[in-house]
């Protein structure tokens, strides 16, 4: 099997570029969770870095996490995992440039949204199902609500449903929606942050952030306790995500 993710670096080490290398699926699983976490601790202390650009192999971004772990006996650790790296992905300094093409769902889309600035193609699916089944998504929980507000973000949470990158880009969740997203990033980047120094632009990053990036670092603990103590107590999430395993429909007990 190949590697989880792609490293390379472009514009004379200034730009760090990671690619999701799992097609078609692109899943967010604790491979591609721990390959993301290595490569941002492993670079992101570079003084000559002035963005990173994250975007995927093949027609999708991501399908979303591992449904497999989010099942009892592996959820703590997966979810620890993917929250060490949202996390890190908003406290990042370091600009966060994201390129999403087809579907972006589920963990992939929390990924995404953890981002600092996100391009979409007009037609991409952005969605988180979760609550179809029987769970809710504890990282988009606490990052939809801060980017387009808690009506719009509950609805989404609530619904299950995805929108077009289109209205991604409309209600605020993506920066630009673009026919060809990983080049809108790349000239982005060439245009607002190469010519910048990368020192300030980590300290203005800082200052944009700062109380955003306490906001979520309180929550998503809450929330993550919330998920493994009230959530995976009940009958039903551990049903809903047992039937959609089986490809069945779940049976709902309401408890």
């Amino acid at each position: 099997m190949s590697e989880p993710l792609k490293l390379w670096h472009e514009a004379d080490g200034r730009l760090l570029r990671l690619r999701l290398n799992r097609p078609k699926a692109n899943l967010i699983d604790a491979a591609m969770i721990a390959a993301l976490a290595k490569a941002l601790a492993d670079e992101l202390g570079n003084a000559q870095l002035g963005a990173v650009l994250i975007d995927a192999e093949g027609p999708h971004f991501s399908f979303g996490a591992s449904v497999e772990e989010h099942l009892p006996a592996q959820c703590a650790a997966m979810l620890e995992g993917l929250h060490n790296l949202v996390l890190r992905m908003v406290e990042s300094p370091v600009p966060l440039l994201i390129a999403v093409r087809g579907q972006c769902l589920g963990g992939g889309l929390e990924v995404a949204l953890a981002g600092h600035l996100m391009f979409v193609a007009p037609d991409a699916s952005l969605g988180q199902p979760e609550m179809k089944l029987g769970v809710f998504a504890p990282a988009a929980s606490c990052l939809l609500p801060e980017l387009i507000g808690p009506q719009r973000a509950l609805d989404l949470l609530l619904s299950g449903r995805s929108i077009t990158g289109a209205q991604a880009a409309a209600i605020g969740i993506a920066h630009e929606a673009a026919a060809d997203p990983e080049h809108a990033a790349l000239a982005y980047f060439d245009e607002h942050l190469k010519p910048k120094s990368a020192s300030s632009l980590r300290l203005a990053v800082k200052a944009a952030r700062l109380d955003y990036v306490k906001r979520v670092r309180d929550k998503i603990r809450a929330v993550e306790r919330l998920y493994l103590d009230e959530l995976m107590a009940t009958h039903d999430a551990v049903a809903g995500l047992e039937a959609f395993i089986a490809k069945r429909s779940p049976q709902w007990q309401h408890r």
